[in-house]
């Protein structure tokens, strides 16, 4: 066991690694900042006539539209990104056109690719700026595709592990959820189911295969964390040495820290609001932490900095940040709202 709870996780299928190189990425869309025409008048009608009919008609007069504000975009300099399923994504502190819808934006842990679902339902990957798309697998149609994630191990000739370079994410059909993975350098490929084996041990009940939703991987291990819709636990998924896995707590949207063994944020329900916790392995078992413990909105989808340093969430007034050990409360950064992650 590399993790001291229950797991410390990766794929079998081994993939070599990322070999393209970063672009410069940020360059600002026509629409500017807040997404308005900085081009674009507008005019209004007056109308003069009273009742009695005057006769008077209605004259176009020209008006200075009011200036549209700009959200807070708190995202220069820190590798924070945004997306809402448009075509652009908040980035560099401004909005990159990226060309294509763009949903449940991943990045690898070298920040030099992009993956997301497209406006077709495909998994992509594409450069930082959104070029050079490719489709890693075509959706079948009928299926709805989310919240990829990428697996990135190293080889380790000691314990004769491949190198992975793999995307994980779900797909429902039917009504029904169930996690894939799929080699994040292939070209219109078929996606392959996850196993999900549980723990050695007697009378250790089965885990469940569907109904598994927002994989989020992280470590050098190829780690990663899901949900279950329909129990709503959070699990952990290893398969470094041999696939096996564990319910670890009651949640939804788990975000795997980046650094080993450093556990995952998700979130729970407390008094009406959508809370995040932080999980950390313990001596005595997994140590659980409310870091909005004074909530007065809700706090999803929450996204770790490359450092695991910082947690970014969703309000639904926009971005806040805190500190990833809950030492300070949330701030509002950006008055986009949308998906946050981070790129390094």
């Amino acid at each position: 066991m590399r993790r001291t709870t229950a797991t410390a996780i990766a794929l079998t299928a081994g993939i070599t690694g990322l070999g393209l190189m970063l672009t410069a990425c940020g360059p600002e869309d026509a629409t500017g900042a807040d997404g308005t025409d900085p081009s674009a008048t507008s005019t209004a009608t007056s109308g003069t006539g009273g009742t009695g009919g005057s006769g008077s008609t209605a004259r176009p007069v020209a008006s200075t539209p009011a200036k549209t504000v700009p959200p807070l975009n708190g995202t220069a300099h820190n590798g924070l990104t945004i997306s809402d399923g448009t075509r652009f994504v908040v980035m560099n502190g401004t909005r990159v056109d990226f060309g294509t819808a763009v949903r449940d934006l991943a990045w690898s842990p070298d920040g030099r690719k992009a993956a997301f679902v497209d406006g077709d339902g495909d998994l992509v990957v594409s450069n930082p700026d959104g070029s050079s798309r490719t489709v890693v697998a075509k959706n079948p149609g009928n299926q709805n595709w989310s919240h990829p994630t990428w697996q990135i191990r190293k080889a380790d000739t000691a314990d004769g592990q491949p190198a992975l370079n793999n995307l994980l994410f779900a797909a429902r059909k039917d009504g029904v959820s169930r996690l894939y993975g799929v080699p994040a350098t292939a070209h219109n490929a078929t996606p392959a189911l996850l196993g999900l084996g549980h723990e050695s041990g007697e009378n250790v009940k089965p885990l469940p295969q569907t109904g598994n939703v927002w994989p989020s991987g992280g470590g050098t291990y190829g780690a990663s964390v899901y949900a279950n819709s329909t129990d709503g636990q959070v699990y952990i998924r290893d398969d470094y040495l041999r696939q096996q896995g564990a319910a670890i707590t009651k949640g939804s949207e788990p975000a795997s820290a980046p650094v080993d063994d450093d556990g995952f944020v998700f979130v729970r329900s407390v008094g009406g609001h959508d809370h995040l916790f932080r999980e950390t392995p313990g001596t005595d078992g997994p140590v659980f932490k409310d870091l909005t413990p004074n909530a007065t909105t809700d706090y999803t989808e929450p996204a770790f900095s490359p450092d695991g340093r910082t947690i970014a969430a969703r309000t639904p007034d926009g971005i806040v940040t805190l500190p990833a050990d809950g030492s300070k409360a949330p701030v509002k950064v950006s008055g986009y709202v949308g998906l946050p992650a981070y790129r390094a």
